[in-house]
């Protein structure tokens, strides 16, 4: 591993032949990777992972909009940064975090990794910290400790020991304040109106409709429609299962109580007395709610499609197989005061587990929620929402979802 200076990069403040070695750099990259403001945000990792890696390996050419969302962000080689913002969205994200972390818990770290504004090449420094003002230890008087029979004069804390911590309390009380203080982010207004209050939220997942083969296995003859049993109450969907994961990690990160309830556990009267969830299989389990809005599953319709107010749309799975493993599906993600429950609804939904799987990752992951909701009303926050999702499906796993049609009222 090369440990020498980097070459060529703005040393502002540092010392003379403060150049910052690579080993230094990437110390302090791993050090703002594990901080609380990056551990957060597995996207805002990778993308400085990438620029970072690529400027020591000297390879800052590659560090262009369009080659960082294909190789960071997966998009396809037609990807065009003029119809995507997602990377320039993400460098603005990482200034901001980097920023708040060498407000906090970097303030005194010997590098300093930065991003400056219309570049995506970062820049290494080391920190100058001599404006600390560290003071100067006072020098015992040993003369005068001896002409008191030895006894030691009493201590008292220096100069230096009292401003540090005066300084720490100063930091604590700054950390405070921001924490209070700082703007609310699109996962704080998208979440407030369903976490409002204390009541735990109603985690709902609805049982899958399963049928096992109840035959001897060494049988020889035909398989039978009679053979077919309907295993109820007892099996949840794949996709509902990783949803569910994430939303609960999501809510247990906000301190936030929640009740898990499956299946035939969920009444109408648990929708009217606590905000919900509704996870996967709208056009079953919650059609009764689900269908009064906008957008809606309507698995009557062959192929299966989302529609609009009841007419058919081209949100639609034409060629979906029986075992339901496609390359795309659609999904809907609403957030809705219930006229009939007279409580907050989240509802995630796909129309295959697919949909499900995407729609829950992009409400519970800030930069795949600031990107869907980039060009919503001003005033979204306080209104009720339905955003239509397109996903890719690749190798069996969805990839970041894309919002084809919205509706706000």
């Amino acid at each position: 591993m090369d440990q020498g200076p980097v070459p060529g990069m703005p040393q502002a403040g540092a010392p003379e032949g403060g150049d910052v070695s690579t080993e230094a750099i990437r110390e302090e990259l791993t050090r703002i990777l594990n901080s609380h403001e990056f551990r957060t945000s597995k996207r805002s990792q990778d993308f400085l992972r990438y620029v970072v890696e690529n400027t020591l390996q000297g390879h800052t050419d590659l560090l262009k909009e369009r080659t960082i969302g294909i190789d960071v962000f997966g998009r396809s080689t037609s990807y065009e940064p003029s119809d995507d913002a997602t990377v320039r969205v993400k460098a603005g994200d990482v200034r901001k975090r980097l920023g708040i972390y060498y407000a906090e818990q970097g303030a005194r770290d010997p590098v300093r990794i930065e991003l400056p504004a219309g570049t995506y090449v970062p820049q290494f420094r080391r920190a100058d910290h001599s404006g600390g003002g560290q003071t100067e230890k006072p020098k015992i008087d040993e003369s005068s400790t001896e002409t008191q029979g030895h006894h030691e004069a009493p201590k008292r804390p220096s100069r230096a020991w009292i401003a540090a911590l005066i300084a720490g309390l100063i930091c604590v009380a700054a950390a405070m304040w921001w924490q209070h203080s700082r703007p609310a982010t699109v996962m704080d207004q998208f979440w407030a109106p369903v976490l409002k209050g204390t009541s735990p939220v109603s985690l709902c997942v609805a049982f899958v409709p399963v049928f096992g083969l109840d035959r001897p296995s060494d049988s020889k003859t035909a398989t039978r429609v009679d053979d077919f049993v309907s295993l109820t109450d007892q099996f949840v969907g794949g996709g509902d299962l990783i949803a569910t994961s994430r939303l609960s990690a999501m809510l247990a990160r906000m301190d936030h109580p929640y009740r898990l309830r499956v299946g035939n556990d969920v009444s109408f009267d648990d929708l009217r007395t606590s905000p919900a969830i509704l996870i996967g299989y709208s056009y079953t389990r919650w059609k009764e709610i689900s269908s009064q809005l906008r957008y809606f599953i309507d698995a009557s319709h062959n192929p299966v499609m989302i529609t609009d107010s009841g007419r058919p749309t081209q949100f639609a799975l034409p060629n979906l197989p029986p075992d339901r493993r496609t390359n795309e599906d659609y999904a809907i993600v609403t957030r809705v005061f219930h006229p009939d429950t007279h409580a907050m609804l989240v509802e995630l939904a796909g129309v295959t587990q697919y949909g499900t799987d995407a729609a829950a990752d992009l409400v519970t992951n800030a930069d795949l929620l600031a990107e869907a909701l980039h060009g919503a009303p001003r005033d979204w926050q306080g209104k009720n929402l339905q955003l239509v999702l397109h996903v890719k499906v690749i190798s069996g796993t969805p990839s970041s979802p894309k919002v084809v049609a919205a509706n706000f009222w």
